[in-house]
């Protein structure tokens, strides 16, 4: 119990680490937070170019695209959070300190991921509340919960794709960054992030099925759209929730064979 109870106060400190880095380049923050904003924004334009003079259209193209910028977001900083993290250290020269750290790896990433998480659904929350004000876009008719339920589950999945791919920085720390950059754009092709995955090529599309950013999107805009509930959309969520218990695991397993390459040929070095 006392070993467990350390173990959570380790991940706790990583959290409180990441978010007094945050903290420290505020202004950085801020203005990576505008792009978000200003991105959802474009998004939505489009959407309102395109659907014409019919307002309940608009309402509908918009929210449609703008759920699609917002959730992308999320799960682009979950996808990339734990890369950009190992990233991070190799440029500060302290991810060999890290990794001697009397810590668990489970420990360290637990707190990656919480952080992650907690911050993603924080910077969500700010680029969703502005597009809304922007369009004046109406909720009342969406599933708010459903949503939060949905976005939660499609977490774990999206960590546990960032966990394999930060593997690329760690191995390449000149290269690794734009691999994870690659794979992430891949999902965002696949996913209908921007539309629905039935417009895709024929040869391309069975490669949706196997990405979790397609059942959240089409269950969160069931949710916000069409005011689906749980139970409507539990065909997705259960998805989602076996996705994340088959990823998280398979992403450590992944991560400690690299982190084991890395150490034995000496990888670790800021120098590459």
């Amino acid at each position: 119990m006392n070993t467990l109870r350390s173990e959570l106060k380790a991940s706790f400190a990583f959290v409180e680490r990441n978010f007094n880095l945050a903290r420290r380049y505020a202004s950085w923050e801020i203005i990576f937070i505008s792009w978000n904003v200003v991105h959802a924004l474009t998004i939505g334009l489009i959407g309102v170019f395109m659907a014409g003079d019919d307002p309940q259209k608009v309402q509908e193209s918009v929210l449609f695209l703008i759920v699609g910028a917002v959730l992308w977001n999320f799960l682009r900083l979950l996808f990339f959070e734990v890369a950009d993290a190992v990233a991070w250290e190799r440029w500060e020269g302290t991810i060999e300190y890290t990794f001697m750290a009397p810590v668990y790896r489970l420990t360290h990433l637990a707190g990656q991921c919480l952080y992650a998480i907690v911050y993603g659904f924080l910077r969500s929350g700010i680029v969703l509340v502005s597009a809304v004000m922007f369009f004046d876009l109406s909720l009342d008719g969406g599933n708010l919960t459903t949503a939060a339920v949905v976005l939660a589950a499609s977490s774990l999945s999206f960590l546990g794709l960032g966990l394999i791919a930060a593997v690329f920085p760690l191995l390449s720390p000149e290269k690794g960054a734009r691999a994870t950059d690659i794979l992430g754009t891949l999902f965002l092709l696949i996913s209908g992030v921007y539309y629905d995955v039935s417009v895709l090529p024929d040869w391309l599309r069975p490669l949706s099925t196997v990405s979790p950013g397609t059942y959240a999107l089409r269950s969160i805009r069931g949710a916000l759209l069409h005011g689906a509930t749980i139970e409507q959309v539990s065909e997705d969520l259960w998805i989602l929730l076996g996705t994340g218990a088959i990823m998280i695991p398979l992403g450590l397993w992944i991560f400690h064979i690299a982190e084991v390459y890395a150490k034995k040929t000496g990888r670790l070095k800021r120098s590459g």
